[in-house]
């Protein structure tokens, strides 16, 4: 029940990160700064997102060690070719110091995956990047993504009211990861009654409910946006209560 982290292809990585879309400037920056003086260790961003700069500011304002930190970030829709890989990556580095797990943001009917997944793994083999993985995929083209080579990840929108059940079979079977991204539909979570109800029973919120709904399903990692310090703190206890088979079975339902 309190287990914190999973282990995927020799690699330790957080179940619960912070993710930073819509995060700019000086609030970016803060936010993941104080996201890791909490303790957070698994940061999610993306070239499209633009604010690798200041993602990369706010590990450096905090003091944590680089090392210490999991950080991902997605390649644009636009940059989907081979040398535009190597080069978008190469930007991507130096505002972030250090890139843990690179991936594919979007797939896109003209994209070749056999080639661009091959530019990934050469930057992998480089030392440039550690690992490789892929993010809105269907599980047809996710299980194509782990023919080509060690794909360890596929980022998808996942909540109780959107399910990845093809995703997630295709991530068990392979031993993988899947990351939820939204995994509090915009808020829509935090209003739930069926939720809220379920929650009181532990002491709970109605977003924990969801988020601890996510975990169990096994083999997933977690990325809710927070912008406040109270936020990442109610993200952060989600490891001290388990939902019992009834439970599951009722935020399943809200689907």
């Amino acid at each position: 029940m309190n287990e914190k982290r999973i282990k995927i292809a020799g690699r330790s990585i957080d179940l619960l990160g912070l993710g930073t879309w819509n995060l700019n400037g000086r609030n970016c920056i803060r936010t993941v700064a104080s996201a890791l003086n909490m303790g957070y260790r698994h940061l999610d961003t993306a070239q499209m997102y633009g604010n690798e700069d200041e993602v990369g500011k706010g590990i450096n304002e905090s003091g944590v060690d680089r090392e210490e930190v999991f950080v991902t970030t997605k390649v644009s829709t636009s940059n989907l070719d081979p040398d535009s890989i190597r080069s978008s990556t190469g930007k991507s580095l130096e505002k972030l110091g250090t890139i843990d797990l690179l991936l594919i943001h979007w797939p896109t009917p003209r994209m070749d995956l056999e080639a661009c997944l091959a530019a990934m793994f050469r930057l992998r083999d480089e030392g440039k990047i550690r690992d490789v993985g892929v993010s809105n995929f269907s599980p047809e083209l996710f299980r194509r993504s782990l023919d080509l080579g060690e794909v360890i990840c596929n980022q998808v929108e996942f909540s109780p009211y959107q399910h990845q059940d093809g995703n997630l079979e295709v991530a068990k079977d392979a031993g993988i990861m899947i990351t939820a991204y939204s995994p509090l539909a915009k808020g829509k979570a935090g209003r739930d009654h069926t939720l809220k109800e379920i929650g009181e029973k532990h002491g709970k919120s109605a977003a924990q409910v969801a988020l601890r709904w996510l975990l169990q399903q096994g083999n997933v990692s977690v990325i809710p946006k927070a912008s406040s310090d109270k936020h990442l703190e109610e993200n952060m206890g989600i490891f001290d209560f388990e939902l019992n088979g009834e439970e599951l079975e009722k935020v399943s339902s809200l689907a």
